[in-house]
């Protein structure tokens, strides 16, 4: 079986940075088979100038609406993005799937092994069908009207059903786990809807977007703010909505009770008393926290806060929402702007994140996320120029 040893400035396995003079020892499929002082590899090592990574995890990304790439203005916050994508997300058939298949590309070129994928349509599964990369697919429901709760649960049914028909490539290996109906928000989905939700997605993985906005808090605490003028806008009644006088995580949480593993994503205006809860009243290790920072900055123009977020020990996740609220789809450009807001925060700790932590959260570290021998996690460069894939 024929190796390449390959030697990067530093080894970053996925949990830690490797020793120095370290070998990365990989068959040419990208199998891994281990990591050993350069004294001990032979002849034949690949030096490279950089940082050798496990691929990144991209766990929460909407590549369905790639063709809203730079058409939704900057800093116009979320209750005027929301009703912007709504407006205009329609497009022709080719204009979608040409936009998609760029998204990939620039997904697959920088690094991106895996992709937590939210899905409201099934016009990405084509692309999935032969793509390079595995997608676990979120596929969402919404509805805050209680009486249409089962019409809309059934809606998004039958879009999992054609996801489970997908004839899958190497990556995609499609199963219960890997299609899951999720949640899209706190503020479009009712009480009866979420426990419908509950009671069909025993221990599934639930991704949901999280106090993207302080709008958010404020529908659940007092039953005003911005929200209001959106389901004005599209003719939603919620007279049967009543505050619960709690934050939105404290009041969406609890719904679900079934063993599912959370990814709660955004967390934009998230507090401590809200970790607390979480970390309370659900299974820790079952609780994860996905940053979407530049988009934070694209809709909102604030970000989480992250410090906090490590204090409290949460298990943090990265991904990069879509295009429509993004300049880029590149996990290492979340990492950048993390690393410039938040100086001290190590490398290493950003690194876990995007690897071992989100093969975790989406349950592929059996397969990703770390140079351990066996996986398959890709290996990227990280230099100078950004990152390059290397298998």
């Amino acid at each position: 079986m024929p190796y390449r040893k390959i030697k990067g400035t530093q080894i970053f396995t996925g949990n830690h940075f490797a020793k120095e003079n370290s070998v990365l020892i990989v068959e040419e499929d990208g199998t891994i088979e281990t990591i050993i002082n350069e004294s001990e590899a032979g002849e034949n090592i690949e030096k490279v100038s950089g940082i050798l990574s496990p691929g990144f995890i991209n766990a929460h990304c909407h590549i369905e609406l790639s063709h809203l790439k730079n058409k939704i203005p900057q800093h116009i916050g979320l209750v005027n993005f929301v009703q912007q994508v709504m407006m205009n997300r329609n497009a022709s058939v080719e204009e979608k799937e040409e936009a998609m298949q760029n998204a990939e590309k620039e997904l697959y070129e920088s690094g991106t092994v895996a992709v937590g994928d939210i899905c409201n349509t099934t016009d990405s599964i084509s692309l999935k069908s032969n793509s390079n990369m595995y997608w676990h697919n979120f596929i969402e429901v919404s509805g805050f009207v209680n009486a249409n709760a089962q019409k809309r649960f059934d809606e998004a049914s039958d879009i999992l059903r054609q996801f489970r028909l997908l004839n899958a490539n190497e990556y995609y290996k499609p199963n219960n786990k890997q299609q899951t109906l999720v949640p899209h928000a706190p503020y479009s989905v009712s009480t009866s809807l979420f426990k419908i939700l509950n009671e069909n997605s025993k221990d599934a993985i639930i991704s949901i977007h999280n106090q993207e906005c302080e709008a958010e808090d404020k529908l659940f605490m007092q039953k005003n703010g911005k929200f209001l003028s959106l389901y004005k806008n599209f003719g939603i009644d919620i007279q049967s909505f009543a505050e619960t006088r709690k934050s939105s995580l404290q009041s969406w949480l609890p719904l679900l009770t079934n063993n599912q593993k959370i990814i709660s994503v955004h967390n934009t205006f998230t507090q401590k008393e809200d970790i607390v809860f979480a970390h309370q009243f659900y299974n820790k290790e079952q609780f994860f926290l996905c940053l979407c920072p530049n988009a934070n900055l694209y809709i909102e123009n604030t970000l989480p806060q992250i410090e906090m977020f490590i204090e409290q020990n949460c298990n943090i996740v990265l991904g990069t929402d879509s295009y429509a609220g993004n300049w880029t789809l590149n996990i290492f450009e979340e990492i950048k702007t993390i690393r410039s807001h938040f100086p001290t925060i190590a490398l290493e700790t950003i690194l876990q994140w995007a690897t071992i932590n989100g093969a975790k959260a989406l349950e592929i570290d059996n397969l990703f996320g770390s140079f351990e021998k066996g996986k398959k996690p890709g290996v990227v460069l990280i230099g100078e120029e950004g990152v390059l894939r290397i298998l």
